[in-house]
């Protein structure tokens, strides 16, 4: 007779930014990503140290995926005018990436705009970063066009995408 196995499956849940240990993997996980490919900036280093005042106190929101206790990534949004969100510092851990965290996240954070009222989310990237590019359009984000591109307070910001949430 086989002898019975057990499988333990552990998911991935996502929840609101609920500690100062969530805000330290927020800051944490985006610095890897960041200087893994280019160089932190002021705007990078005033938003990562405090994502409840730059997020949450605006009206937006930090989200964090757990698996079990551990934090393996992070998304914001953040309102920038009415019925307008940026989708801000998505990163998940590099021992994490593939197994669809990122699209996990992303579906939160847009559920999460349209319950706090938007009816379009914008976005910023860089083009180094294709397999996030790719992710972003596969969720029907656009390119925007040059007449429709505003400043950015980042250097590496040379992807601009937005998605209408009607």
């Amino acid at each position: 007779m086989p002898e019975a196995t057990t499988t333990t499956t552990t998911s991935v849940t996502i929840a609101d930014l609920a500690s100062p240990a969530d805000a330290e993997a927020f800051r944490t996980l985006n610095e890897a990503w960041i200087t893994r490919y280019f160089t932190l900036e002021d705007e990078d280093r005033v938003f990562l140290g405090d994502p409840v005042g730059r997020v949450v106190d605006r009206g937006g929101a930090v989200l964090v995926a757990r698996l079990d206790d551990q934090v393996i990534g992070c998304i914001g949004i953040v309102p920038t005018t009415p019925g307008v969100f940026e989708l801000v510092k998505m990163a998940v851990s590099p021992d994490h990436q593939g197994h669809g965290t990122g699209r996990k996240l992303i579906t939160a954070a847009l559920d999460r705009a349209r319950a706090l009222g938007a009816h379009r989310i914008d976005l910023e990237s860089n083009a180094q970063l294709t397999s996030a590019v790719h992710l972003y359009e596969a969720f029907g984000f656009r390119h925007l066009r040059e007449d429709e591109l505003v400043p950015s307070p980042y250097v590496r910001a040379d992807v601009h995408m937005t998605l209408d949430l009607r």
